[in-house]
């Protein structure tokens, strides 16, 4: 069993400060950094769109008050913001802040720091966040994190960061000296998960830890080339490929 009902609802983590991508981020937040000649966060809210989703949580701290203002002029999707102005709140903290504004069924979790080329056009139309839903099946799973190939992106310099079963879940690196999958920062959850949180920053690692135990914590291929952008270089780099370029 899969999902069957679309899911409208996304939270965008962009509240970081955004330190790595400095001296870009001294007067902007890093959601507002370009790559291509597009905000980092509308390159997040074109794919959310692209899924089927209509309506995005979006937290923010770094010039939070930027960063709302230009998100709250789209028109094309519906934004709700999740004020973390007092206290950054990281990834899970965010979420577990954010919980009274995404209700109760599964929604699509993201970072701002991600860029891709989609997938082959399919009966998802070539959209991965769309694919990455229609395979969530509640039933099975609590979160379904998309994963890019090690050897299929750019701007992430590590070892990598799971091991993809054939049935589906993930296993963490840990102490593996490398792994074939990095997590590409979208997921898709049970927004129930952060319920038994405190209301404190931590990272969603936390809660992928558990659900890991549980057999709970699944992993799906992005199938597209992933564009890292944590700093300026992985940004430079990510732009000469979008622009034509293969670095």
């Amino acid at each position: 069993m899969t999902t069957t009902a679309k899911i409208s609802t996304a939270m965008i983590l962009a509240a970081g400060m955004g330190t790595r991508m400095r001296p870009l981020t001294n007067e902007r937040p890093k959601a507002l950094v370009e790559v291509g000649g597009r905000a980092l966060i509308d390159h997040v809210l074109d794919r959310m769109i692209g899924a089927g989703v209509t309506r995005a949580v979006v937290n923010v701290h770094h010039f939070a008050d930027m960063l709302e203002a230009h998100v709250r002029a789209r028109r094309d999707i519906e934004i709700v913001i999740s004020d973390e102005r007092a206290l950054l709140m990281e990834t899970g903290g965010g979420v577990r802040q954010a919980r009274p504004l995404l209700g109760d069924a599964p929604i699509v979790v993201a970072n701002i720091d991600s860029v891709w080329e989609e997938p082959p056009s399919d009966v998802h139309g070539g959209s991965a966040i769309a694919r990455l839903i229609a395979g969530f099946d509640p039933g099975r799973m609590d979160a379904r994190l998309m994963l890019a190939r090690m050897d299929q992106c750019l701007g992430y310099d590590t070892p990598g960061d799971f091991h993809l079963r054939t049935d589906g879940t993930v296993d963490f690196r840990d102490e593996d000296p490398k792994s074939d999958w990095a997590y590409m920062g979208v997921q898709v959850i049970n927004p129930s998960i952060v319920d038994g949180e405190p209301l404190e920053p931590f990272s969603f690692r936390r809660v992928w830890r558990r659900l890991k135990d549980k057999g709970r914590l699944h992993g799906a291929p992005l199938g597209g080339f992933w564009m890292h952008v944590g700093d300026p270089g992985a940004r430079a780099a990510a732009e000469a490929r979008i622009l034509g370029g293969r670095s």
